[in-house]
């Protein structure tokens, strides 16, 4: 089994990102990475955005969380700390 890994492409300024733009995001979006340098400096990467795998599912822990009836009073003197 063979694994193909690819160097990151460099854009040398961000004008040359900016000119090519669409063109650099769909090579993005195909899997390819780049990375925008600003004065030889590396300074962003743009790559394929990759959606969380699992959705959130609301109700989940339903029925496993208590929220304790005295929840929402202070202790005695707590606000009197703060005077």
């Amino acid at each position: 089994m063979t694994t193909e890994t690819t160097m990151p492409k460099v854009i040398n300024s961000i004008a040359e990102a900016k000119a090519h733009f669409s063109a650099i995001v769909d090579d993005a979006s195909s899997g390819k990475v780049f990375v925008i340098c600003r004065a030889g400096r590396p300074m962003a990467v743009l790559s394929q955005y990759v959606p969380p795998s699992r959705q959130r599912r609301p109700g989940t822990l339903k029925g496993k969380i208590r929220i304790a009836d005295d929840f929402d009073e202070l202790p005695d003197g707590f606000t009197e700390a703060f005077e």
